[in-house]
């Protein structure tokens, strides 16, 4: 009975390992910053090599790192519910979300239509000439049929653009903060950029599709359970 216990045991251990290595290295990594303080670039190496029911040996670039499971288990069997705690208290303790965005999406709708307002205003803003006699703007709108309002714009010209831009560049930061590296967006990728420029012209339109994209992903996690 003894034999059959320890070859059990050695059983649910190789599976373990094997489960772990090929499925969720992305644990095993967090596993090693959270409790081991191992680097972000050193811990993505990281591979299981031995369970025990105390402790988890876990290597990452030729170096060993034992991550304890206080308390220890009874049993090889509570190992799925035990790894599962510590991945999500990792998660928390990283301000990490389990959900994680790979690609960017466009502008569409209505949100595509703002896009472009936005675009056309800072082109029209971007010079006072373009609120001038002579320039192209001025001719082709026939801007010479309302000069009190063509002379407003003239005037207030700096302002539109720098402050909607300075808006959008706080927007760029709490994106990047709050969305972007919460949901594993790998920071200057090219997913990376093409959000935070199309912030930079949309504003809060991102935020709302950037969370879209974030439910949807929800939505099919709870499906495949």
């Amino acid at each position: 009975m003894a034999a059959f216990n320890d070859d059990k045991s050695a059983s649910s251990k190789t599976f373990i390992i094997n489960h772990m290595n090929a499925d969720h290295q992305k644990s095993l990594a967090m596993y090693l910053r959270v409790y081991c303080n191992v680097a972000d670039g050193d811990a993505k190496a990281a591979r299981l090599e031995d369970i025990t029911l105390s402790d988890m040996l876990i290597s990452a670039k030729g170096t060993r790192y034992s991550v304890p499971l206080d308390p220890p288990m009874k049993t090889f069997s509570e190992t799925r519910q035990r790894v599962v705690a510590m991945h999500n208290e990792c998660l928390q303790r990283l301000g990490r979300s389990d959900i994680i965005i790979k690609e960017y999406r466009a502008p569409r709708g209505w949100e595509a239509i703002n896009f472009a307002v936005v675009v056309a205003t800072l082109i029209v803003f971007s010079r006072g000439s373009n609120f001038l006699p002579g320039s192209l703007l001025y001719e082709t709108a026939g801007l010479d049929r309302f000069p009190a309002f063509t002379q407003f714009c003239h005037t207030v010209q700096p302002i539109p653009g720098t402050l909607l831009l300075g808006i959008h560049a706080i927007e760029v930061v709490l994106l990047a903060v709050k969305r972007l590296k919460p949901h594993g967006v790998p920071f200057l990728s090219g997913v990376w950029f093409a959000w935070v420029a199309t912030i930079m012209i949309e504003g809060v339109f991102a935020f709302r599709r950037f969370d879209r994209m974030v439910k949807e992903e929800q939505v099919k996690r709870e499906h495949r359970k």
